[in-house]
C-alpha cells in the first residue's frame, strides 16, 4: 500500500527505475532535489500563513466571547476607583483634622507642664 502523502496533489509522479533504465544522473538529481527543497519551502511558507491566519481567528473570536465580560470587570473597576477615590479624600479630610488636634494637645501639654514647672518652684521656695 502506497504512503498516504504519495497521493496528494503536490507530490510529482517518479516512475521506479527499470532494469533497463540508466541511473539517473549527478546533474538530474541535484536538480530533483532543487526541486524538492522550493517545494519544502513553500509549504513551510504556507504553514506559516496558516498559523498565523489561525491565530488571528482564535484572538477574533476570544475577543468576541469576553467582550461583555471585559466591559462589565472595566465597569467594577471604575466603581471600585471612584469609591476609592472618595474614601482617600475623606481619610485626608480626617487626618487635616487630626493633625490640628495633635498641635493643639501638644499647646496644651506644653502649656500644662509649665503651669506644674511653676507651681512647683513655688512650692520649693516657700518652704
Amino acid at each position: 500500500m502506497p504512503p498516504a502523502y504519495a497521493s496528494t496533489s503536490r507530490q510529482p509522479n517518479y516512475a521506479k527505475p527499470t532494469a533497463t533504465a540508466s541511473p539517473p544522473s549527478h546533474l538530474s538529481l541535484r536538480t530533483e532535489l532543487e526541486i524538492a527543497r522550493q517545494e519544502i519551502k513553500e509549504l513551510r511558507d504556507e504553514r506559516d500563513r496558516l498559523q498565523a491566519a489561525l491565530r488571528h481567528q482564535l484572538g477574533q473570536q476570544l475577543d468576541a466571547i469576553h467582550a461583555p465580560d471585559t466591559a462589565a470587570r472595566a465597569d467594577q473597576l471604575n466603581a471600585l476607583n471612584q469609591d476609592l477615590t472618595r474614601r482617600l479624600e475623606e481619610a485626608a479630610s480626617e487626618n487635616a483634622t487630626f493633625r490640628a488636634r495633635i498641635t493643639s494637645l501638644e499647646e496644651d501639654l506644653t502649656a500644662a507642664r509649665t503651669s506644674l514647672r511653676r507651681m512647683i518652684r513655688t512650692e520649693n521656695t516657700a518652704r
